[in-house]
């Protein structure tokens, strides 16, 4: 398709270009498969390659492509539908949570959670780490911050640090009564971190999931969870578990 064609479109020119790519992710590639470099894929379609970009990126936004380190860019897998809520309010870590603790240190959380905890500034707070893996590969990191009020009792002795440590948080949070709990999503991009984490490159797209936990008339801790945007379909309810979306298969998602 050529540069004529795309301008006699009313649509900015990489929509279109998006569109075009869409329709050949499904009948020409398969999943997994490596996308030919930028220059060739700008010469066949006859636009400029800052275009191009645009049209990779929304269908990287949209989890049809991924970039991988050292490989490129990939066309997708379908993505996995990921359970975030049910009916049934828990505290993390109990029940059938899939979550694996990592680690856990004492530092100042950040000013919107500082917010929400209505705690100092400069005050310290349990900061427990956690990851989520489904089918060999991560598809979440979450940040959960635990004031010292919510977990009086916790003695420092027995699991100074590590993934003993954020183990001991979980459980002093579990003697509160949890009286409820709020979510909230957004779209984001991947810090350093959270790109690390999750295998994926720094301002790749990601799910944000910020959760309130109430208990003692208050908000007892606070759960910002990263979620892969590219492999992930978050779903709510009362359904639990990790399942693949189970729509028609297809070459790409």
């Amino acid at each position: 398709m050529g540069t004529t064609q795309l301008e006699t479109v009313p649509e900015p020119k990489y929509w279109h270009l998006k569109n075009v790519l869409t329709e050949a992710l499904d009948s020409e590639f398969s999943v997994g498969e490596i996308l030919p470099n930028e220059r060739d894929l700008a010469a066949r379609y006859g636009v400029a390659r800052a275009t191009l970009r645009q049209a990779l990126e929304q269908l990287e936004l949209e989890g049809r492509l991924q970039r991988r380190r050292g490989v490129g860019t990939t066309v997708a897998p379908p993505r996995m539908g990921v359970a975030v809520g049910s009916e049934e309010q828990t505290w993390p870590g109990e029940g059938d949570d899939a979550w694996q603790a990592a680690d856990c240190q004492a530092a100042p959380a950040p000013p919107a959670v500082t917010e929400l905890l209505e705690t100092g500034r400069e005050e310290d707070v349990h900061t427990v780490r956690r990851t989520r893996v489904s089918h060999g590969q991560p598809v979440a990191a979450e940040l959960l911050y635990v004031p010292d009020a919510s977990v009086p009792d916790l003695s420092g002795i027995d699991a100074p640090s590590g993934a003993a440590r954020a183990r001991a948080v979980l459980r002093e949070l579990h003697r509160l009564e949890l009286e409820g709990e709020y979510r909230a999503v957004e779209l984001g991009s991947a810090s350093a971190e959270d790109a690390k984490e999750l295998d994926r490159l720094p301002g790749s797209p990601v799910l944000v999931v910020t959760t309130r936990f109430y208990a003692g008339g208050r908000t007892a801790a606070v759960s910002v969870a990263t979620y892969r945007a590219d492999t992930c379909r978050l779903t709510f309810g009362d359904a639990g578990g990790v399942e693949i979306d189970p729509t028609p298969e297809r070459h790409a998602s």
